[in-house]
């Protein structure tokens, strides 16, 4: 396992849920969420923030993709979203990586709704929780297989390498 505080980030329409690992890659717990404004810039100002209170070693994001793996509007949204996340983290050398989430806001609400939290009360949580299980997904693919899991986003001009997201 790489060590490094990562992100997780859980891109919305109208908020970013953000999660961080500890130093050894091992839990992920949720640390606020963002909201985006029309421009967008205030939404990354604020990540790079984070990034650099953190001392992030990598920001892992979330992949929306239909239950047949295919790509949905969000989807561009997300991938515009990591796009530019990955140009503003490029000074800070953080690389930032693309991560199939299908079912991740579901599996937050689901575990929100058992805790006793109704979905209306706990819209800005559920953004948090669902950033936490994508980083969580994320960091045990990585130990389970021994590789960084999902596909780096190499800049803003240039799709993802690597084929779909896991």
């Amino acid at each position: 396992m790489r060590p490094g505080v990562r992100l997780g980030i859980d891109v919305g329409k109208a908020r970013v849920g953000v999660a961080r690992s500890d130093l050894h890659g091992m839990l992920a717990t949720p640390v606020e969420t963002v909201l985006r404004d029309l421009d967008g810039d205030s939404a990354f100002t604020r990540l790079v923030a984070i990034a650099g209170e953190l001392d992030a070693a990598e920001a892992i994001v979330g992949l929306p993709l239909n239950l047949r793996g295919e790509r949905t509007p969000s989807t561009d949204d997300a991938v515009a979203f990591a796009e530019e996340l990955a140009r503003r983290f490029a000074p800070l050398g953080i690389p930032v990586r693309l991560v199939d989430e299908r079912l991740s806001t579901v599996s937050a609400q689901g575990q929100l709704r058992q805790a006793g939290k109704k979905t209306k009360q706990s819209r800005g949580i559920i953004d948090q929780a669902a950033a936490v299980v994508i980083l969580q997904h994320a960091l045990d693919m990585e130990r389970a297989r021994g590789e960084a899991p999902g596909s780096v986003v190499e800049n803003a001009d240039r799709a993802p390498e690597g084929g779909t997201p896991e």
